[in-house]
């Protein structure tokens, strides 16, 4: 029973390609060698044993894994790539009130921008790019 609960999971895994069923699939097919090995295993251990492979499964992923995955970034764009980049505000901007910047190339896939800034920035003049912040961008005086 328990490696067909597996090879369900794994199958439900490979159709959606989440990494989240994977590692109840892995625990069902190896606690199916544990009942296999030791047959006489009561059903309440079989849970707790299929609990403790599941999680100590997840633990080993994000331990020894997880850290080795790369960034999802856009093509051809490069962390911090955006930092230092200069456009033109079209809405002003001021410590307590945000504006736009618009840049003649787009940068992070699009080419107007909510900006932020501790000083005020008048329409049409040059801001630069020093940080991103959350959804919007810091913005100086260029």
């Amino acid at each position: 029973m328990w490696g067909i609960l597996g090879l369900v999971l794994l199958g439900v895994e490979m159709a959606t390609g989440t990494f989240y069923i994977l590692w109840f699939g892995i625990a069902g097919l190896l606690l199916s060698v544990l009942v296999w090995l030791f047959p006489n295993m009561s059903p309440a251990l079989q849970v707790f044993a299929y609990a403790a492979l599941s999680l100590g499964s997840l633990f080993v992923y994000k331990r020894y894994y997880k850290g080795t995955e790369k960034d999802d970034l856009k093509v051809g764009q490069s962390r911090g790539d955006e930092i230092g980049k200069q456009g033109t505000i079209i809405q002003a901007v001021s410590a307590t009130q945000n504006g736009k910047i618009r840049f003649a190339q787009g940068v992070m896939g699009s080419k107007e921008w909510t900006v932020i800034s501790d000083e005020e920035i008048a329409v049409g003049e040059a801001a630069k790019v020093v940080a991103v912040e959350g959804n919007a961008l810091r913005v100086i005086t260029a």
